[in-house]
């Protein structure tokens, strides 16, 4: 295609088509370029809802997107500042992430991931020539061109992305996704175009086996593992991969960015440029049984971070009487999708921030985040029955309706929970949920074992719902959708109870909850849930009231 053209208006060139996906500050819409009829995808930033430092990130992004030209790289046609949106013409890629793409496969090998990361290779190649860093490689960047098979690999989203000088390093601030940063970052050391090739390393050794190479619940272990280089080649896995293959993993996890092998080395490597002699042909049936779990606990890490920040953002919006940081501390492991950025982190070398933030200028990705949100009233509850009041949205009625099947389907989960139901609990309830609770203190919990206990001690539930009463009342829920199939909810508990004394007690507690959609059928695949407050000194834990 010829050079952007120059135009003073979007619509003098193009006509807007319907929605691909949605973020904080921008829609991706498909278009349709007048004069060609050919089409691309519109992201269209809201310039207005934008900070001054979000507005050079987009102008740095778009700056560094219009000199990318290459086949595997998601490219950028045009660029369109208006009064109140800019707009950014990209490439309309239709074939989804190259990781969902292989698990459907018939036959996928060892020659198959070479091919892969040769293609990732060139693209980052691309970037070092030109003097960028990307600084977000992971799964969810690398998209396929269509859907034709052998479709190109393209490198996408360059929200995070930097321009060097030459070889220069320096401190260009914490940045990256946490099972693909490099030792350099998390030491805040001075780093540069190897952050790449270390993000590439990790994603090839999960082209290889369909697990990450560093992997950890808990992030300050995740962190140490990466800066000490500490990965290794299990059986019986591993024994069916090439030594070729094992050794350019080396290269690229070596933990001295100094002598970790360049893009361009890479390329040149015997298992990459010689794959039809070196690299192994068999098919890896392991390897995409192990990749399909990886793919499905990636996206539901992401829908549950998604969750952790949107109970954050919302707890700070009401009337907080709870501890700061309260149920809000949120663990990242190497399966997190989710995106840090803090230009400005000081403190202790080799000390992960306290409280990353999540990039707003991720405007790069096509595919967009898949996120809406409206405002759900629930009623108080009476006689044991939640009165549920959902504000209609004339504008997306489908979107709204949906909204209303969480808010149906958590009102019953409640009420379970309420009368003691555990077998109407583990219903509505996945039997591999994952969950936070303070009881738990600090562990992510799996499985049904910890809730079943206490629906077994049912006659603490009964005394103080019986005997004494209890009110709850759900206040200022928030429902997003996370595409067709998954959705969340985020609410604040307040529990009234009368106690032995007959002294009124009440306690306030947040609560959020992650919704999976298989088979036509709702079911609650995490939750969290805070510390409760309580308004007066009591002997009653929230959790007995809740559970």
């Amino acid at each position: 295609m010829a050079a952007p053209l120059v135009c003073t208006r979007f619509s003098d060139n193009y006509e807007l088509k319907e929605e691909l996906g949605k973020g904080a500050f921008s829609v991706v819409r498909k278009c349709i370029q007048k004069h060609t009829g050919l089409e691309f995808a519109a992201k269209i930033i809201n310039t207005k809802k934008l900070s001054a430092r979000d507005f050079q990130k987009l102008e740095r992004e778009a700056r560094i997107c219009r000199k990318l030209q290459h086949p595997n790289i998601v490219r950028l046609h045009d660029s369109i500042q208006e009064e109140l949106f800019h707009y950014l013409v990209f490439d309309l890629v239709t074939g989804g992430e190259l990781f969902e793409d292989i698990v459907a496969r018939e036959f996928y090998s060892e020659a198959d991931a070479s091919h892969c990361i040769q293609q990732i290779l060139e693209s980052v190649n691309h970037c070092h020539t030109n003097g960028v860093v990307h600084r977000d490689l992971k799964p969810e960047n690398l998209l396929l061109a269509s859907k034709v098979k052998g479709a190109a690999v393209k490198l996408a989203d360059f929200g995070l992305a930097i321009e060097v000088q030459g070889e220069q390093q320096a401190w260009f601030g914490f940045a990256g996704t946490p099972g693909y940063l490099s030792p350099e970052v998390l030491k805040k050391e001075p780093y540069g175009k190897p952050v790449d090739i270390w993000a590439c390393g990790v994603i090839l050794y999960i082209l290889l086996v369909g697990y990450p190479p560093f992997w950890d619940e808990d992030q300050h272990r995740l962190y140490a593992q990466i800066k000490a280089g500490a990965y290794d080649y299990p059986s019986p896995e591993w024994d069916t991969v090439t030594p070729d293959a094992k050794n350019l993993i080396n290269q690229m996890l070596t933990v001295n960015p100094a002598k970790r092998v360049t893009a361009d080395a890479a390329l040149k490597h015997p298992w990459i440029c010689y794959r039809e002699k070196v690299a192994s042909a068999v098919h890896r049936q392991e390897t995409v049984d192990c990749l399909k779990k990886f793919n499905a606990r990636r996206k539901l890490k992401g829908a549950i971070l998604t969750t952790m920040l949107a109970t954050r953002n919302f707890s700070s919006r009401s009337i907080a009487t709870n501890k700061k940081g309260e149920g809000s501390q949120v663990k990242e492991s190497t399966e997190s999708n989710t995106t840090l950025e803090d230009d400005d982190v000081r403190g202790n070398v080799g000390t992960p921030p306290p409280s990353p933030a999540l990039s707003s200028s991720s405007v790069g990705s096509v595919l967009g985040c898949f996120k809406s949100s409206s405002s759900t009233s629930f009623g108080s509850k009476t006689n044991n029955k939640l009165s549920i009041v959902v504000t209609a949205n004339p504008q997306n009625v489908m979107a709204q309706a949906r909204k209303q099947e969480i808010v149906k389907i958590t009102e019953q989960l409640i009420e379970s929970i309420n009368n003691a139901d555990f077998e109407g609990y583990t219903k509505i309830c996945d039997p591999h949920m994952t969950a936070f609770e303070p009881e738990a203190l600090g562990n992510l919990l799996e499985g049904m074992e910890f809730h079943k206990f206490y629906f077994d001690h049912e006659s603490v539930l009964t005394v103080l719902g019986k005997n004494r009463g209890i009110n709850t009342t759900v206040l200022n829920p928030t429902v997003h959708l996370l595409g067709d199939d998954a959705a969340c909810i985020a609410y604040i508990i307040l529990v009234q109870y009368i106690d032995k004394q007959g002294v009124p007690r009440s306690h306030q507690y947040e609560e959020t909850r992650v919704w999976h959609r298989r088979d036509n059928k709702w079911q609650n695949v995490h939750s969290h849930r805070s510390a409760s407050v309580a308004s007066t000194s009591s002997a009653f834990s929230p959790s007995a009231i809740s559970k």
